[in-house]
């Protein structure tokens, strides 16, 4: 009988320690990363309560609103305007149109992506 196995047997008694002392370290790890979310999240705020959640108004929600709108002139000077300058702080501004028809295509006019044909008539 030989004993070359239990050679082999004992030099990998060493690589089963090693990895026992690693499965511990990671299972420590855990634990911790654990017991830390848990102290974090106990310092955060308690989530609102029912009462403390926005409510509808009274008269109910809100409506979309379709009006016709143009664009507001903008002012005239003798310098070039920056964004910040302009009404809006940038944003083209408007204001409700007079007249609130809806624009239409008329006869003839183009309608179909620009081919100026007659469409699907």
């Amino acid at each position: 009988m030989s004993t070359s196995w239990m050679d082999i047997a004992a030099g990998r008694g060493a690589l089963g320690i090693g990895l026992v002392v690693v499965g511990v370290a990671v299972v420590a790890l855990l634990i911790g990363a654990f017991l830390l979310g848990a102290r974090i999240r106990r310092r955060e705020p308690a989530p609102p309560r029912p009462e403390d959640q926005p409510q509808l108004p009274d008269d109910g929600p809100v409506r979309e609103v379709r009006e016709n709108r143009e664009p507001a002139e903008i002012p005239r000077s003798d310098h070039r305007l920056t964004p910040h300058e302009l009404p809006g702080h940038g944003n083209s501004p408007s204001r409700t149109s007079p007249s609130q028809q809806r624009k239409r295509w008329s006869e003839g006019n183009s309608g179909a992506f620009g081919s100026g044909g007659p469409g699907s008539r």
